[in-house]
C-alpha cells in the first residue's frame, strides 16, 4: 500500500524537460571520467565505497571510439541523477565524449535540476579553468567545429569554478572517504524532497525523525510503526529508509516479512539482510540459526538501518533482529519495525511506537484528487461526489487509491452509480487487503470483532465489556488484544472501528449467505430481522440478533414462531419489537437477553436458559417473570425497570449468584419474595419510585454484601425492618421523599456513631424520626432528602462518617446544620436546596467541599465569608433565590461555576475568576443591577477567566430579560467584565471589536471567542 500520488507532469522530452521531481532521480550520482586514466584505480576505488554507503551511481563502463558523439542513453542517465561529479584527469580533454557529457551537465546543472562536483585527480584546477598545461588545445579536435570547442572551453572554465576536491599529495582512502561523507550530505538536502510527493508525509516524516533521533549515535534503537491495514505504515517506513539510508554503512529493507516467511522461510530474510547490509550478492545460510550467527558475527560493529515491514509474530524479530540489548548490530544503528499489532511492539520492547493516524479531511481529499483528477482539487461538478467517495473512505490511503484511481476519467453518472452500489457491495480489493489482519485472529478474538462489527460499534465500553462478558468472550484480554491489533479504539468510552473494518466485519457475515438472512450468524439489519419473522425463516446458525434503536412496524405481521428454530441464539438484544402472538420459546442457550418494550406478560414457560447471565426488560408489560422455581445458576442482573405491569418479584432461591436487582419505578410492585435475604452476592438494590410497595421483607436485612440500597420515592412505604441496621456493607443509603408516616420509630440518626452516646442538641417533640441505621457507618453517598427533617432529627456530632462523600439534605425542615459538619473531611458535595426554612451556616465547612447546592434557600442570611474560605477546592457554588444572603465577598479562586439569584445586597458581585488561572469556567449572574425596580437578566455562558482590563462579548439574537419580556435582535450582544456585565447593541462603540461566536450561544462551548481590548 503506498500513500504516494505523482503530481500531474506535462510531457517533454528528456533533453529539455526542467521537472525536478523524484520520480526521474534514478541515481544519486553520475560519474563523469577518463577511463584510461582511472577507471583501474581512483573510479573502482571511489565506486566501492559509495555501494558500501548505499549511494546509487551511474558509472559508464563503455569506451567510446574518437569521433563518436554521446549517446541518448547517457542523456537520460545525466538528467536522472541529483549530483554529478567530474574527475578531471590528464587526458580528461583529450575526449570528445567527456566534454560533451561536461556541456550536458553544466546545462542540467544551470536548469537548476542538479548539483555538480568537480574532482581534481593529479591536475592542478587552473590548468582546467584556462586550459593550459594538459588541458592545451593542442589536439586536432579543437579546430574541427568552432562554435562546439567553445562551448568545452566555457564548460570547463565554469565547472573548474565550483566548489569540489583536489587531490594533490593525499592518501587516495582519505580523499575518497572526504568525497564519500561531502556527496551524503549533499543527498540529504535531496531526502527532504521526496516527502513532498507523497500527501500528508511531511508531518508523518517530522515525527519519524523525533522517533529515530539519528544524532544519538551512543546506542542501536528500536522505532515500531503501528497501524490499521492500508493506513501508510509501509510507506512512511519506505521514504524515511530513502531519506536515511545513506547515513549508515549498510542498509536492508525486508518487504513483507508476513508473507515471506511463511512462504519461504525466515532463513531468506536472514540472508536478504546480509547481503543489502554488506553489499554481497551471495550469502549462504542454510537455516535460521545459521543466519543468527552470520548476523551477530558480521553486523556488530556496522551501523545500519534495517526496516522489517508488517511483520505479525515475535520470532521474526527475534531471528532477524534479535532481543533488546542483544547487540547484534553496530553503535548508531537504527531498526524500524512495521506492524498491525502494537503489543508485539511492546513484547519485543521497542524504544519508541509511532501510531499511524488517518488522513484529515483536506489531506484525503487531496490524495483522492490526485489519483482521481491528476491534480489537487476536484472540477466543481465532481466536489460533492468527491466528498462522499472522501467519507466513504474515512482518511485511509489504501481505500483512497483504490477509489481515485477506479473513477479516473469517469462520468458524473458513472461516478453516482459507483458510490451507490459501494453502499450495498463494499470494494472487495480494500477488504481483502484488510481482512488480513482478521484472518491473523484467533477464533475467540474473530468473534468479539464481528460482535462489535455488527452489533456495538459507538456503544459505551462498560456496555460492550459487559455483554461480551456474558457471552464468555473474556472480553478485558479480547478487547486489548483487538486495540493493540488496531482493530478498534477506545475513545470518549465508547468502542470504536473504522468504518470500512466495520463494513469488512458485516461483509464477512453477509458472505455466510448472502441470499437468507437466517443463515447467518449475526443479524442487525432491520428488513432482515423482519424478513425472518414474517418468513419464520429463523435456523439454528443465528447466534446473535440486535436491534437496538426504535422503529416503526407499520402494519407488519411479524410472528414469534420464528424464535423456535433459532436454538443457538446467545445474544438478543430488542427494542420495542411486537409481537403478533404470545412467544412461545425462547433459546436456552442465550447468555444476555436485553428486549426493552417486551410485550408479553411473562416469559415463555418453557424458557430454561441455564447460560443466561444477564436479563433487562425495562419497560416491559411483565406482571411476573415466572412461576415457580428456575434454576438460574449464572443470572447477575435483572433489570426489570419501568414496568409498570410488575405485581411481584420472582421467587430467588434458585438465583445464588444474582448481583443486582433494579425495580426502579415498577409502580405496580406489590411484593418483593422473601428469599431475596438468601442473595449472598448481591450488592445493588434499586427500588427507586415503587409507589405501591407498602412493605419490605424482614430477610433484607441478610444482604451482607449489599452497597447500593435505593428506596427513594417509595411513598406508601409503611414498614422498614427494624434490623436494617444489620446491613453493614451499605454505602450508598436512599431514602428521599419517603413520608413521615411510614418510618418506624427510632434515636436520631442513632446509626451514625453506633459505638458511643451521641450528644444532641435540646430539642422540643419530634414529629417522626429516622430509621435506625446502625452500621451505616461505611457509607459514602446518603441522599436523606424530602423526609421532613427538623433540628430534632439532626444529630449535634457527625463525626462518625468519616467516609461520607455526598449528602443530599433538599427539601427538609431544619433551620441550621450543626458545625460538626466540618469533622466529613471526605465531604465533596452537600446540597440543602430548597430548605425553606434555614437561615445560617456553620461557621466551617470541610475544606475538601467541591460543590455546595442553596437553591431555593429563601431565609438564608448569613455571609459566607467564614464559611468558605478562598484556599477551598469549591468548584461549584449555587445560590439560586436565597433572597436573604447578605454577602459573597472572598469566595474562593477555584470555583468554575457560580449561580446567583435574586440577591438583596447593594454589594457588587465579585469575580471569583482571577487572571491568573487559564481554564475556562462557567458564569451565571441573576439580578443586575441589584435594584428592585430593574429586571433580570439571566445568562449562563462559559468564558475564560478574564484580566481586569479585558472584556468577553458575546452574542445572541434572543435574550429573556424577564418572564414576560423578551429582547430579539440581530444586533444584542453581552459584555462581561470583571465588574459585571451589560447589554450592549450595535450603535455602540465597542462593537467594531467584537468577534462573532462560531457556534450558537446555546452550544456554550463558544470555541472562536477573542477577548477584545476595550
Amino acid at each position: 500500500m503506498a500513500l504516494k500520488a505523482m503530481k500531474e507532469n506535462s510531457s517533454s522530452s528528456s533533453s529539455s524537460s526542467s521537472s525536478s521531481s523524484s520520480q526521474q532521480w534514478k541515481y544519486d550520482v553520475f560519474l563523469s571520467f577518463r577511463g584510461e586514466d582511472t577507471r583501474k584505480n581512483f573510479i573502482s576505488h571511489l565506486c566501492k565505497e559509495f555501494r558500501q554507503k548505499g549511494i546509487i551511481i551511474f558509472k559508464d563502463d563503455r569506451e567510446l571510439e574518437k569521433g563518436k558523439t554521446i549517446s541518448q542513453e547517457l542523456l537520460k542517465a545525466i538528467e536522472s541523477s541529483k549530483i554529478s561529479l567530474v574527475i578531471f584527469s590528464k587526458n580528461y580533454a583529450s575526449s570528445t565524449w567527456c566534454l560533451d557529457e561536461l556541456v550536458k551537465i553544466l546545462e542540467w546543472k544551470n536548469s537548476g535540476n542538479q548539483i555538480v562536483l568537480p574532482i581534481f585527480y593529479d591536475v592542478n584546477p587552473s590548468e582546467v579553468r584556462k586550459q593550459n598545461g594538459s588541458f592545451e588545445n593542442d589536439s586536432e579536435h579543437y579546430q574541427q567545429n568552432d562554435e562546439r570547442v567553445q562551448r568545452w572551453r566555457l564548460a570547463m572554465t565554469q565547472v573548474a569554478n565550483l566548489s569540489g576536491w583536489n587531490l594533490q599529495d593525499r592518501e587516495e582512502s582519505e580523499f575518497i572517504q572526504d568525497i564519500t561523507k561531502d556527496v551524503l550530505n549533499k543527498l540529504g538536502r535531496f531526502s527532504h524532497s521526496i516527502a513532498k510527493d507523497f500527501v500528508g508525509m511531511d508531518s508523518r516524516l517530522e515525527k519519524m525523525r523525533l522517533c529515530i533521533n539519528i544524532n544519538e549515535l551512543n546506542n542501536v534503537k528500536t522505532v515500531g510503526i503501528c497501524g490499521m491495514g492500508g493506513i501508510g505504515k509501509t510507506t512512511i517506513a519506505s521514504v524515511t529508509y530513502k531519506e536515511m539510508q545513506c547515513q549508515f554503512e549498510g542498509s536492508a529493507f525486508l518487504a513483507d516479512v508476513r508473507e515471506t516467511s511463511r512462504k519461504y522461510g525466515l532463513f531468506t530474510l536472514q540472508r536478504r539482510l546480509l547481503c543489502a547490509t554488506l553489499m554481497e550478492r551471495d550469502i549462504d545460510v542454510y537455516d535460521v540459526y545459521n543466519g543468527v550467527y552470520h548476523i551477530k558475527n558480521r553486523l556488530s560493529r556496522k551501523k545500519v538501518l534495517v526496516i522489517l515491514d508488517d511483520v505479525d509474530e515475535l520470532e521474526q524479530l527475534e531471528l532477524l533482529v534479535g532481543k533488546k540489548d542483544e547487540n547484534w548490530f553496530g553503535v548508531g544503528s537504527r531498526i524500524i519495525i512495521t506492524t498491525r499489532d502494537e503489543h508485539l511492539l511492546i513484547q519485543h520492547e521497542v524504544d519508541q511506537i509511532y501510531r499511524v493516524e488517518e488522513l484529515n479531511h483536506h489531506e484525503a481529499l487531496q490524495l483522492f484528487c490526485l489519483k482521481a483528477f491528476k491534480k489537487d482539487c476536484p472540477p466543481q461538478d465532481y466536489m460533492e461526489l468527491s466528498n462522499k467517495a472522501v467519507n466513504y473512505a474515512g482518511g485511509l490511503p489504501l481505500a483512497l487509491n483504490f477509489l481515485g484511481s477506479s473513477l479516473y476519467a469517469r462520468s458524473v453518472k458513472e461516478w453516482n452509480s459507483a458510490l451507490k452500489r459501494l453502499k450495498e457491495i463494499p470494494n472487495e480489493k480494500i477488504l481483502s487487503k484488510l481482512e488480513i489482519s482478521f484472518d491473523g485472529l484467533e477464533e475467540i478474538q474473530k468473534k468479539i470483532f464481528l460482535d462489535i462489527a455488527c452489533f456495538f460499534k459507538g456503544k459505551m465500553i462498560r456496555y460492550v465489556m459487559k455483554v461480551l462478558e456474558s457471552g464468555g468472550l473474556y472480553p478485558d484480554i479480547g478487547i486489548r488484544e483487538l486495540i493493540d491489533k488496531s482493530l478498534i479504539t477506545i475513545s470518549d468510552n465508547r468502542v470504536w472501528m473504522h468504518d470500512l473494518l466495520e463494513e469488512m466485519g458485516q461483509e464477512i457475515v453477509h458472505r455466510e449467505c448472502r441470499e437468507e438472512p437466517g443463515r447467518r450468524s449475526r443479524l442487525w439489519l432491520y428488513k432482515d430481522v423482519c424478513h425472518i419473522l414474517m418468513n419464520d425463516t429463523g435456523t439454528n446458525l443465528i447466534e446473535g440478533v440486535v436491534l437496538d434503536y426504535m422503529f416503526d412496524q407499520g402494519d407488519r405481521y411479524m410472528s414469534s414462531k420464528a424464535f423456535l428454530k433459532m436454538k443457538a441464539l446467545r445474544l438478543l438484544i430488542l427494542r420495542n419489537l411486537k409481537l403478533s402472538k404470545d412467544i412461545e420459546y425462547l433459546s436456552n442457550e442465550l447468555r444476555y437477553l436485553e428486549w426493552r418494550g417486551y410485550p408479553f406478560k411473562s416469559l415463555p414457560q418453557t424458557f430454561q436458559p441455564d447460560q443466561l447471565v444477564e436479563l433487562h426488560l425495562s419497560y416491559s408489560r411483565i406482571e411476573q417473570l415466572w412461576k415457580g422455581v428456575r434454576p438460574l445458576k449464572l443470572l447477575k442482573i435483572i433489570d426489570l425497570s419501568y414496568s409498570k405491569n410488575l405485581i411481584k418479584t420472582p421467587d430467588f432461591r434458585e438465583i445464588p449468584y444474582l448481583e443486582e436487582l433494579i425495580l426502579e419505578c415498577c409502580t405496580g410492585l406489590l411484593e418483593v419474595h422473601h428469599s431475596i435475604g438468601l442473595l449472598e452476592r448481591l450488592v445493588l438494590l434499586n427500588m427507586r419510585n415503587c409507589k405501591s410497595l407498602t412493605a419490605l421483607p424482614s430477610s433484607l436485612c441478610n444482604l451482607n454484601s449489599l452497597k447500593v440500597f435505593i428506596l427513594s420515592g417509595c411513598s406508601n412505604l409503611e414498614e422498614i425492618p427494624d434490623n436494617i441496621e444489620d446491613m453493614t456493607s451499605v454505602d450508598v443509603f436512599e431514602i428521599a421523599g419517603i413520608s413521615s408516616t411510614s418510618l418506624p420509630l427510632a434515636q436520631p440518626w442513632d446509626c451514625l456513631c453506633p459505638w458511643w452516646p451521641m450528644p444532641k442538641k435540646p430539642t422540643p417533640a419530634m414529629s417522626f424520626e429516622l430509621p435506625s441505621l446502625r452500621g451505616f457507618c461505611i457509607l459514602r453517598r446518603l441522599n436523606l432528602s424530602h423526609c421532613g427533617l427538623t433540628d430534632a432529627m439532626i444529630p449535634y456530632d457527625l463525626s462518625c462518617f468519616p467516609f461520607l462523600e455526598f449528602l443530599d439534605l433538599s427539601g427538609n425542615d431544619f433551620v441550621s446544620m450543626p458545625e460538626s459538619i466540618s469533622q466529613l473531611s471526605k465531604l465533596l458535595l452537600v446540597r440543602f436546596s430548597n430548605c425553606k426554612r434555614i437561615r445560617s451556616f456553620p461557621n466551617n465547612l470541610p475544606s475538601g467541599l467541591k460543590l455546595l447546592g442553596m437553591e431555593g434557600c429563601p431565609c438564608l442570611e448569613t455571609s459566607l465569608t467564614t464559611s468558605i474560605s478562598r484556599n477551598f477546592k469549591l468548584e461549584n457554588l449555587h445560590f439560586v433565590d436565597c433572597k436573604k444572603l447578605q454577602s459573597l465577598r472572598d469566595l474562593s479562586s477555584t470555583i468554575l461555576q457560580l449561580s446567583v439569584e435574586c440577591l438583596t445586597t447593594q454589594e457588587s458581585i465579585p469575580n471569583p475568576f482571577e487572571a491568573s488561572t487559564s481554564r475556562t469556567s462557567s458564569f451565571t449572574l441573576t439580578k443586575w443591577p441589584p435594584s428592585v425596580d430593574t429586571c433580570t437578566v439571566v445568562c449562563d455562558l462559559h468564558a475564560y477567566n478574564l484580566p481586569s482590563e479585558k472584556s468577553l462579548f458575546l452574542c445572541r439574537s434572543k435574550m429573556e430579560i424577564a418572564q414576560d419580556l423578551c429582547v430579539t435582535s440581530d444586533q444584542l450582544w453581552l459584555e462581561v467584565k470583571n465588574c459585571g456585565l451589560r447589554l450592549i447593541y450595535h450603535e455602540d462603540e465597542y462593537v467594531e471589536e467584537l468577534m462573532w461566536c462560531d457556534k450558537p450561544f446555546e452550544d456554550l462551548g463558544l470555541p472562536g471567542i477573542t477577548i477584545a481590548e476595550v
